[in-house]
């Protein structure tokens, strides 16, 4: 059964990421790009806190989860904690939403791959995951209803990582992760020509840029857990990521294009002249990613209930790309608040399969830190989850289907801007296998 759901789940989420753009977000035009969720179906269920840390769930946000705490629970016997592996996959519905309109855009997206394997006071952790995502139309549309600026973008930068923890003591956890990121980012624009009887010009100037950028980053992670009563157990965690560079090689050129319909980007380049970047000191640059914190706590009944809230600030600021520059946007220092957490009925329970499903619900605010036109980009989201389990319960209790929904908006209409409203439907797939397992009989 498990085999069946690991295969269906990994056709669907391969077919999503050679299928669409990874976001239809306006607001990914700057900067790098929207930058992705780094957590767990389980996580953005809950708000997108990752102050809850056990050892039958992955924690992509905390290097220190890595570790886990040993489970008393049957099969395991109290013996040793059990290799986890993750993979999942987003599909979102957004409206666009203008002064002169509304329309609507579709993503499906890769959220992550990525296996923790426990050894003694160690723990280790591997994965993929998108970083950053562009994907982008945007027209700008004078008072005639002639379009006078075109804009496309696509790309998007992934992340490789590869982390080490350390259980420091029955209480208390360290790691850190380090990250290898990569990927481009294209873009093209165009400035339409028109004639004084307001008739299309035959042929028109595009100009196309690509970035292929790569660097390093380090995420360093904190975590600690004491029971306060006989039932009642208190987390904490901390993560910090300090600044960072990525390399970028720049290319940028000129084309002649002819526009054969305007509706559906319908052209044909006629010839191109490659931009001399070198003399401008372009060609290759430096992005420099902001640093970033969190801290969180919260209180629960192991296996049964737990209520979190976590703080998150990035000193976005900081953040700059010679390449790319603009006069309407900025950056801001960015925050988030997260509420969230979940209850599980009876987790031990030999009848009745829904009293064993996790279920999950949480809150956020947030400051993007991109600022557009003088207005800061925010945005809220309220989410729901299910924990599914899955597999014989006997062999393998500890297995489940994560699916979660998300509903929100980013952005504002002031100003002439979009404000986004988001519907995203997130699943996964979290398997528990016990490889260190000692005989207890020859």
């Amino acid at each position: 059964m498990i085999k069946r759901l690991i295969v269906i789940c990994i056709a669907i989420i391969s077919s999503s990421v050679f299928a669409q753009q990874g976001t239809a977000s306006p607001y990914s035009f700057y900067g790098i790009g929207s930058l992705k969720f780094k957590g767990t179906v389980e996580n953005r269920s809950m708000g997108g806190i990752s102050v809850y840390l056990d050892s039958i769930h992955l924690n992509l946000r905390n290097p220190a989860s890595y570790v886990g705490k040993n489970i008393d629970a049957y099969p395991y016997d109290g013996e040793s904690r059990p290799v986890k592996f993750a993979v999942a996959g987003t599909s979102s519905n957004v409206t666009l939403k203008g002064d002169s309109g509304e329309a609507e855009g579709n993503s499906s997206t890769f959220d992550y791959i990525a296996l923790s394997v426990p050894i003694g006071k160690f723990g280790l952790g591997f994965g993929l995951m998108p970083y950053t995502s562009v994907g982008y139309k945007l027209d700008d549309i004078n008072d005639n209803d002639d379009i006078v600026n075109r804009f496309r973008g696509e790309g998007g930068v992934n992340r490789v990582f590869a982390g080490f923890g350390y259980q420091i003591s029955n209480k208390f956890s360290a790691g850190v992760d380090v990250n290898y990121n990569f990927g481009n980012i294209q873009n093209s624009a165009i400035e339409f020509a028109y004639t004084q009887d307001g008739e299309l010009v035959e042929l028109q100037t595009r100009e196309d840029s690509r970035s292929d950028l790569s660097g390093l980053n380090l995420n360093f992670g904190l975590a600690y857990k004491t029971k306060i009563s006989d039932k009642l157990e208190l987390s904490a965690t901390a993560t910090f990521a300090p600044q960072s560079k990525l390399k970028s090689d720049n290319r940028r050129s000129i084309s002649t294009v002819e526009v054969l319909d305007l509706t559906t980007d319908s052209e044909i380049v006629l010839n191109t002249i490659e931009i001399d970047l070198e003399s401008q000191n372009l060609e290759k640059t430096d992005l420099t990613l902001p640093s970033r914190w969190s801290i969180g706590t919260g209180l629960g009944k192991p296996q049964s209930w737990f209520v979190g809230a976590e703080y998150t600030f990035q000193n976005t600021s900081d953040f700059s790309n010679p390449f790319y520059t603009n006069d309407v946007s900025s950056f801001e220092n960015a925050s988030q608040i997260s509420l969230g957490g979940f209850f599980i009925p009876d987790y031990d329970a030999f009848t009745g399969y829904f009293k064993r499903v996790v279920y999950r619900a949480g809150i956020n605010f947030a400051n993007t830190g991109l600022v557009v036109k003088n207005e800061s980009i925010k945005e809220f989201g309220i989410s729901f989850g299910l924990g599914l389990p899955v597999g014989q319960r006997s062999r393998d209790p500890f297995s489940n289907l994560n699916l979660g929904l998300e509903i929100g908006k980013r952005g504002t209409t002031n100003n002439n801007l979009i404000q986004e409203n988001f519907i995203n439907f997130n699943v996964s797939l979290s398997l528990n296998s016990r490889w260190f397992r000692q005989k207890k009989y020859n």
